[in-house]
C-alpha cells in the first residue's frame, strides 16, 4: 500500500510542478492607463491608440477619470484624440510604448490642447 500512497503524491507533485511552469511561462504584460480630464470642460469621442490597438469613450465630464488595461503588441507611440467644448478635435503624441512592457502610464488632458504623459513602465526604454 505504501508504494502506492508515494506514486500519488509523486503525481501530484510533478502535476503542481508542471502548472506553476506553465503559469510562469504564460504571463501577461500590462499596462494600467488612467486619462484624466483637467481640460475644464467635458470631452466627447475621446480615443487612446496605441500600437496594435485603441480604446475610448463616447464622453469624459471636467474632471472625470477613466481606467483602461492594455496589452501592447508591437513598438510605437501613444496618441490621444478628442473633441474639446469648443468642438475642435485635438490630437496629441506621447510616449513611445514597446512590447513587453508593463505598469502604469497617466495622460493628463490640460486646457489649451496641451497633455502631461506620467509613465511607470517596466522595461524602460
Amino acid at each position: 500500500m505504501k508504494p502506492r500512497m508515494g506514486l500519488r503524491a509523486g503525481i501530484s507533485a510533478a502535476g503542481l510542478a508542471l502548472v506553476l511552469v506553465w503559469a510562469a511561462g504564460c504571463h501577461s504584460y500590462s499596462i494600467e492607463t488612467t486619462v484624466e480630464n483637467r481640460t475644464g470642460g467635458a470631452i466627447r469621442l475621446l480615443e487612446v491608440d496605441y500600437p496594435s490597438a485603441s480604446f475610448g469613450a463616447n464622453s469624459l465630464a471636467a474632471d472625470a477619470v477613466f481606467h483602461y488595461r492594455i496589452q501592447v503588441r508591437g513598438n510605437g507611440p501613444l496618441k490621444v484624440a478628442y473633441t474639446g467644448a469648443d468642438i475642435q478635435q485635438t490630437q496629441i503624441v506621447g510616449p513611445i510604448l514597446y512590447e513587453r512592457q508593463e505598469g502604469r502610464i497617466k495622460i493628463v488632458l490640460l486646457p489649451q490642447k496641451q497633455a502631461e504623459f506620467h509613465p511607470q513602465l517596466t522595461p524602460q526604454h
